[in-house]
């Protein structure tokens, strides 16, 4: 595993941070960390990053422990805070060699951050300064200088935020790309970008953890069954339908519409289409209905 926490702890006075929270992350794994304000999401980033120390309990980076071994597991995160620090009156190019040079282990310096410049759409923005960027400009300079030291570990903690819709998706399908070869753990309060970069998802509440699973799984397990919607162009009645295996209930939601609700184990909709053929009726519609992270994420944290 590239990044294992288990049990750990923090504490700021009389009030617990992280309460016991154990996960784990794997190479090529993109990790939805979530949780509403003040859950312990950005704590555990700074522990994992070691900006802070952790109470008790155990993190890993790499196998390294981020305490012991601070300065070998800095070296191999990538780090995007929520509150991108950026020294604002040196330009873009300028700022990103300037970190270049603090990484060792950066080889071919210049040519490093034109891949960056490149990669993360600063062409046009290289020459300018960063205060005058736009926010969303700023998260892309952020993500570049989490990325030049080519980490096997990135910490995204709100990369999208300030993002316009043409930014949104340029910046997805890097992270997706970066997912693909890295462990990372990404950080948003928009559950439609969760949906479209995670494989998988921690949900955090209070500090202790209150989910940890895909995001398919969560969303059937929120809604108790397994919910298919089916359409026929011909009229069938409700005892009819009845009859498919796997059926537990049936609501009608619209003229020769119906949704079946089944077991959350049980996928039903290979049984539906044989039902079909078996009575000569003509398919229309038949999909599977999921709940949306939103209402997931409202009914593990309220």
């Amino acid at each position: 595993m590239s990044v294992v926490v288990k049990e750990l702890t923090k504490i700021y006075a009389n009030q617990k941070a992280i309460d016991g929270l154990s996960f784990e992350v794997k190479k090529g794994e993109i990790l939805g960390f979530l949780g509403p304000n003040g859950a312990g999401k950005t704590t555990t980033m700074k522990i994992l990053t070691s900006y802070i120390p952790k109470t008790s309990g155990t993190a890993l980076v790499c196998g390294m422990d981020v305490e012991e071994q601070s300065l070998a597991t800095r070296e191999k995160i990538g780090y995007l805070p929520e509150h991108n620090p950026l020294y604002k009156d040196m330009y873009v190019k300028e700022y990103l060699l300037f970190v270049a040079r603090l990484h060792a282990s950066v080889s071919q310096k210049s040519k490093r951050v034109l891949e960056m410049i490149e990669r993360t759409g600063l062409e046009r923005e290289q020459h300018k300064r960063i205060g005058m960027l736009s926010k969303g400009y700023r998260q892309r300079v952020g993500l570049a200088q989490a990325m030049l030291h080519d980490p096997e570990v990135l910490i995204l903690d709100e990369p999208t935020s300030g993002l316009d819709p043409n930014q949104l998706l340029e910046i997805r399908k890097l992270i997706k790309d970066l997912g693909k070869e890295k462990t990372v753990i990404f950080s948003s309060h928009i559950m439609q970008e969760v949906q479209a970069i995670c494989d998988r998802v921690v949900i955090v509440n209070k500090g202790k953890l209150v989910a940890d699973a895909t995001i398919e799984t969560l969303q059937q397990q929120s809604i108790g069954t397994r919910a298919t919607n089916v359409s026929f162009q011909e009229a069938v009645n409700e005892a009819q339908l009845k009859t498919i295996k796997g059926v537990l209930n049936i609501k009608p939601i619209g003229k020769n519409r119906w949704q079946l609700l089944s077991r959350n184990e049980d996928d039903i909709r290979a049984t539906v289409f044989l039902f079909a053929v078996k009575h000569q009726l003509t398919l229309v519609e038949l999909h599977e209905e999921r709940t949306d992270m939103e209402s997931v994420f409202q009914q593990l944290t309220s």
